[in-house]
């Protein structure tokens, strides 16, 4: 028998992989020709969510679990088989193969790994959605929180996020933006049940990225922006209109750190050109409230700033006490 003929051919077995992050049917149209070509489609999980849409296209998918050398010999002739993968990603069935392969005993197929289809930017953020999901409905602390009781969560994890960006610990500042965004998720998981005016973590995404668009006209319409200082008028004007506040101090939260309250005050009269005079008043109050708006106006973050000293200060002490020990 020629070593070329048909019959001689080992032929070639393709294991076609697949997101679950992506809706199911969407393939790559690589994966639907091999679909197509197949001599025989295989795969192991009955319940695949690709399933129906393959038999849908005309495609036979047969639920079967070969083991390895049973692949090979389904390929013989030079058959094409095509493994639909199952979410593990058929481990079991790639080590025997590699098996085979490396005991050369074995006149092994063509073997193609083809991905069918892949994760966008940003897919991982439906795996949260799906965790948070199970979590509040099967978590005993979970499932009873609510927005006031998580409050004191989002101003921690805002405080740590901080921390993290001054201290310039990259491995930190990933782990708390997902902290951070962990708070956003769980709010929004709670929203979907108010009785009154539910919403869910898509109204959330859906509000910030219109709300983006139209602060945004030259990057998304026709007007330009040449300087950062261009891109800030743009976004106050257009902030202005969606509010129409009646007050400049209208959305400051009261609530945040006095030093930060007083530059954004600060911040809120200059940008608009406003002459209020500092109110004038006997303690440290005062003199805190003047440097702080003397501090907006060169630039200055007065909290961040005070962050970075009372972090000098904070070493001082501890050079100090490391001295007395010592002593």
């Amino acid at each position: 028998m020629n070593a070329t003929s048909p019959e001689a051919a080992p032929g070639r077995i393709v294991l076609l992989t697949t997101s679950h992050r992506v809706a199911p049917g969407l393939l790559s149209w690589p994966a639907w020709q091999a679909l197509r070509a197949a001599d025989t489609v295989l795969c192991a999980d009955g319940a695949h969510p690709q399933l129906p849409y393959l038999r849908e296209a005309g495609i036979a998918v047969a639920e079967a679990s070969p083991t390895a050398q049973e692949l090979v010999d389904a390929c013989a002739g030079g058959r094409t088989a095509v493994v639909v993968a199952t979410g593990e990603g058929e481990p079991a069935l790639t080590d025997g193969l590699a098996r085979l392969a490396g005991s050369g005993r074995v006149r092994m197929p063509e073997l193609e790994l083809l991905p069918a289809s892949y994760d966008l930017p940003g897919a991982r953020l439906l795996d949260l959605v799906q965790v948070m999901d199970r979590i509040r409905l099967e978590c005993p602390w979970s499932s009873r929180q609510t927005h006031e009781g998580l409050a004191k969560y989002g101003i921690e994890e805002a405080y740590e996020l901080v921390e993290a960006i001054e201290a310039g610990d990259r491995e930190e500042l990933r782990e708390e933006l997902g902290d951070v965004l962990l708070q956003v998720v769980f709010h929004s998981r709670i929203a979907e049940e108010d009785p009154d005016a539910p919403f869910s973590v898509d109204d959330v995404a859906g509000g910030i990225v219109a709300k983006l668009i139209h602060r945004h006209p030259h990057v998304f319409g026709e007007e330009t922006a040449e300087t950062p200082e261009d891109v800030k008028e743009h976004w106050l004007r257009t902030k202005a209109e969606e509010k129409r506040r009646s007050s400049v101090t209208e959305g400051v939260p009261l609530g945040q750190p006095g030093l930060a309250l007083a530059a954004k005050l600060a911040s809120r009269v200059r940008t608009a050109g406003l002459d209020v005079p500092l109110p004038q008043g006997d303690g440290i109050g005062y003199e805190l409230l003047a440097l702080a708006v003397r501090a907006e106006a060169d630039g200055v973050d007065p909290e961040a700033a005070l962050r970075a000293a009372a972090r000098v200060y904070r070493d001082a002490i501890k050079e100090t006490e490391g001295q007395g020990s010592t002593g």
